[in-house]
């Protein structure tokens, strides 16, 4: 008897004996698919992960039920069994061949062979051990699906979960930290729409619907969430805007969910010659739940303005959400809302399908670094001769034009045009002029194909903002900036990353690597331009590992508030920066000898990087595992399913048809066979040198002329 006839025969009868599927609120979810399995490129998956059986009763999910044949060992699905259950937090989990039942406690780690399965009100008891009736309200409330178009994600249902319990255990501060990308706004939506249909409030009466107020620090943050929160009833949803305040003369009140910015908050007419910002115009307690979106940026900090407001509300329960988890720049962050309530990083995204995977171009040129030579053009401002000027110079305090033309050439010709790509640029001149570059190397008649997205274009730049997120337009198609996008942008269809500016920490380098990984139909990876030398980064051990404890830190005094002008970006002044700024034009014939190196680092799936030799190292070591030798890849080849299956079983292994191409390039292999790339050379030692001593040349800061590539 197979799998399917078990199941049909004896699983499924036992499970509805127990109540399942019969029980009202009780539901057997069959072939639950719990990941969608990592992207390997080519319109190809990983193995996704899927249980046999998940358990549902009162909307939580409570058991993960594996089968197995009639003829199988009744422990052999148990492996699978915890590895189901503890991917979705779940408690109780089972094995079964129909003949027999055993279960795992995951908690207490008890497990062992029982006459029948628990009834859907044993297992709710068994999960939750003491009674709480905001816990049973709130699951007692669907999740809203939105017409069927929100795909159920397990990590988006841990996270609501456990906020939701959290604030069941009357939990005052709550922090949420997942990956850009994931959904935390629809995470968001979720909470609210469960804490307004259950009529939940601070009174922890059903007496009144709560008034929720979702804050962010940016406007298209604040818009986005207000028309994700479209299902909930019109009358309900409420934004709070500076104009509206003016235009009636008091802050808006009749509402349940209300969005604005801290920025509009902050601002407002001076009393009797003090600040008098517009949230002192709600009492304290007006809100019940706050949702302080991207919190790490300044609403929790001690020193920020915006403390205040949170300070103000201090009777709300405030969750706060971030894609940051890494505690040494963002501490404060962590010291009001406490430990994270749930976790879930890029890397887990990428491994589980839910994220676009994404290679790094690695570009390095021999004018990164610049000393004045007389023979060099001063058009601007006063040069210190022999003075090394670095690349957080560039852009700000010196101007090398030739310098920027060269790196947007790199990357022009590097490109597929036609994909949506975004350029990061010192300050918004900078982001200017290498608009104007992309303008005039562009490939496409449209004038409109390249724009500038910055603090200083205003409504216009909002507008070509919406024009590039909607991906039934092409145009514009590249948008250069500076801050403004760094975070914020949910455009599905980004393909290329280019840094052109210096990224100076984690925080910033998780959000602007957050701006690809969404997922959108034909989008197998993207790809990071780095000039900067900001995949460093990625080498920190910081990089979504778990957090690390800060160093302990002397108590501040936070500053007293001020207002604040309700801009949308805090991008800095650049009026110093244009008074000093030093303009060189380089000597003839110099721009043509500017020489640059470029290099691909490969991902292993556990998010660590790794060298041409070091995944050649691992795929070498991998190969026997498949075949013994030349003859055996030999046979395996010859045959079209024996070679779909090897290269689908490397690719499980984390060598994807897209990392061996990319070999076949640095080996100078393109015109060869992917079979090539499998044989071991028969001088491995020296192949593998020959990879290191490439990726040793890429780092050197001046490249010799058989090395690199020069125009």
């Amino acid at each position: 008897m197979n799998e399917a006839e078990t199941r049909a025969e004896h699983i499924d009868p036992a499970l509805k004996a127990a109540g399942w599927g019969v029980l009202e609120g009780s539901r057997i979810h069959r072939e639950y698919p719990i990941t969608l399995g990592r992207i390997e490129g080519h319109g190809r998956r990983g193995k996704p992960l899927i249980a046999d059986y998940v358990l549902v009763y009162r909307n939580r999910k409570l058991a993960v039920v594996e089968a197995k044949a009639w003829d199988e060992e009744l422990t052999e699905g148990v492996a699978q069994a915890k590895n189901y259950a503890g991917k979705m937090t779940i408690r109780y989990t089972y094995s079964t061949n129909g003949q027999g039942i055993y279960g795992i406690d995951m908690q207490t780690g008890k497990e062992g062979e029982l006459p029948r399965y628990p009834t859907p009100d044993e297992l709710w008891a068994m999960t939750f051990a003491e009674a709480n009736a905001w816990r049973d309200r709130f699951a007692a409330i669907p999740f809203e699906d939105k017409g069927g178009t929100l795909g159920e994600r397990y990590f988006r249902d841990i996270a609501i979960e456990r906020v939701l319990d959290a604030i069941a255990a009357d939990k005052q501060r709550i922090l949420l930290t997942l990956a850009t990308g994931t959904g935390k706004t629809m995470i968001a939506f979720q909470i609210a729409w469960k804490l307004f249909h259950s009529r939940w409030n601070l009174s922890r009466e059903p007496s009144r619907r709560p008034r929720i107020l979702f804050l962010a620090d940016r406007n298209i943050l604040a818009n986005q969430a207000y028309n994700a929160f479209s299902p909930f009833p019109e009358d309900a949803l409420v934004r709070i805007a500076p104009d509206e305040i003016k235009k009636k003369g008091k802050v808006p009140k009749n509402g349940n969910i209300f969005f604005t910015i801290f920025q509009t908050f902050m601002s407002g007419p001076p009393k009797d010659g003090k600040p008098s910002p517009y949230f002192g115009e709600y009492p304290p307690d007006f809100f019940d739940f706050i949702v302080i979106d991207e919190c790490h940026r300044g609403g929790a900090n001690d020193e920020s303005n915006w403390r205040g407001i949170l300070d103000y509300f201090a009777p709300a329960v405030q969750m706060g959400m971030t894609a940051t988890p890494k505690r040494k720049d963002n501490v404060d962050t962590y010291a009001y809302f406490g430990e994270p309530v749930y976790i879930y990083s890029l890397k887990e995204g990428i491994n589980d399908g839910f994220l676009t995977p994404f290679k790094v171009k690695q570009i390095s040129t021999t004018l990164d670094e610049y000393v004045y030579t007389p023979d060099d053009q001063l058009i601007e401002g006063e040069i210190e001769t022999g003075k090394l000027y670095m690349e957080t110079d560039f852009n700000k305090i010196i101007e090398i034009k030739e310098r920027e033309a060269h790196r947007v050439k790199l990357f022009m010709e590097q490109i597929n045009q036609n994909e949506k790509t975004l350029v990061f640029c010192a300050t918004q001149d900078h982001a200017l002029a290498v608009r104007d570059l992309i303008s005039q190397m562009k490939t496409s008649k449209d004038p409109n194909y390249c724009q500038r997205v910055t603090a200083n274009d205003g409504a216009l730049g909002e507008q070509h903002l919406r024009d590039f997120q909607d991906n039934e337009k092409t145009v514009p198609t590249i948008l250069t900036t500076s801050q403004k996008l760094s975070t914020g942008v949910d455009a599905r269809n980004i393909r290329n990353i280019v840094l052109m500016r210096p990224i100076n920490t984690m925080i910033e380098f998780k959000q602007i690597i957050g701006r690809g990984t969404r997922l959108y139909d034909g989008k197998d990876f993207f790809t990071i331009y780095d000039f900067v030398k900001a995949h460093h980064h990625f080498s920190d051990p910081e990089w979504d590992g778990e957090p690390i404890e800060p160093e302990p830190k002397e108590p501040r005094e936070p500053k007293p508030d001020a207002a604040r002008k309700p801009d949308e970006v805090r991008e800095r002044s650049e009026e110093y920066t244009r008074r000093q700024k030093i303009k060189v034009k380089l000597a003839d014939g110099k721009e043509r000898t500017i020489q640059h190196m470029m290099a691909t680092t490969f991902w292993h799936p556990d998010g660590t990087p790794m060298s041409a030799q070091q995944f050649m190292e691992m795929l070498f070591g991998k190969l026997p595992e498949f075949f013994k030798n030349e003859g055996e890849l030999r046979t395996l080849w010859s045959t079209p399913d024996t070679r779909a299956k090897l290269l689908q079983g490397l690719a499980e292994k984390g060598f994807g048809k897209d990392q061996l191409e990319e070999m076949q390039r640095i080996i100078d292999a393109e015109k060869s066979d992917l079979f090539d790339v499998l044989v071991p050379p028969r001088h491995l030692p020296q192949y593998l040198s020959r990879l290191l001593i490439t990726d040793r040349q890429f780092h050197t800061p001046f490249l010799d002329e058989d090395d690199a590539r020069s125009e």
